[in-house]
């Protein structure tokens, strides 16, 4: 798969039943770079970087993730993975929360302690250590499920729409520290369906009904066809999706 490539796809497919979710998708990510899928929701990108982090299997086709074919047990302790939904157990505190989940990723009680105070400044959450998650807003459970996801310093970061609920202010923060994670040579994959957020990627892939109907950088997604903007620039190859 080549040493400058994280995240390789190669004709996916996957199917529930008959409904046929993800069609020939090919993908190539390489180290150090935040890629965005971009695409209305339920157009397949949850599905798709579920694969990617080993949680489904496609139906055909080949996904490589650091140079290894998944899903592959051995590399989950090398992915971070933050979901749509908030993996959290309710009743215990978010210092217990990063607590059990650095165990299970292997990390000493010594790093555990370091790591959690590391990440709860990051997502702005020192104060509410010792708070039970079930007394946390949504916003407030988005953040502590992005600190979880990057506790033990995985290479490889698979973001579900990390930023819903969050504030400007904060959400700018966190892709700091996304760029600065980047910088360090770990590879991210984060879905979303703003257009702001998506400018921020490295490069992109727009994705819709299962198909990624294009690539590049947002610059040049928009210069290729002379729009103003990435939204004009969606629409455009969406609608020629639609003529194909």
């Amino acid at each position: 798969m080549g040493t400058t490539n994280c995240i390789v796809m190669h004709k996916v497919n996957k199917f529930f039943g008959r409904k046929h979710i993800l069609k020939d998708i090919d993908l190539e990510i390489p180290y150090g770079r935040i890629f965005g899928l971009l695409g209305p929701s339920g157009c397949g990108k949850t599905t798709m970087v579920k694969i990617v982090a080993g949680i489904l299997e496609a139906t055909s086709g080949e996904t490589y993730v650091l140079g290894q074919a998944m899903p592959k047990l051995s590399l989950m302790n090398k992915i971070g993975y933050m979901a749509q939904s908030d993996a959290l157990y309710s009743s215990l505190t978010a210092e217990e929360n990063l607590h059990f989940f650095g165990s299970i990723y292997g990390l000493r009680k010594a790093e555990i302690k370091r790591r959690t105070g590391e990440v709860m400044e990051l997502v702005n959450l020192s104060a509410d250590l010792r708070k039970p998650v079930g007394a946390f807003s949504g916003g407030m459970k988005r953040r502590l499920s992005l600190a979880m996801a990057i506790m033990h310093k995985p290479p490889v970061l698979v973001l579900d729409e990390p930023t819903v609920g969050i504030d400007p202010l904060l959400r700018k923060q966190i892709w700091q520290e996304l760029n600065n994670l980047a910088a360090d040579g770990v590879t991210i994959l984060v879905t979303t369906h703003v257009m702001d957020e998506a400018d921020k990627c490295h490069s992109l892939a727009l994705m819709r009904e299962g198909r990624l109907i294009a690539k590049g950088s947002a610059r040049e997604l928009q210069e290729r066809i002379g729009a103003v903007s990435l939204e004009e620039a969606f629409i455009y190859y969406g609608g020629r999706q639609n003529e194909n």
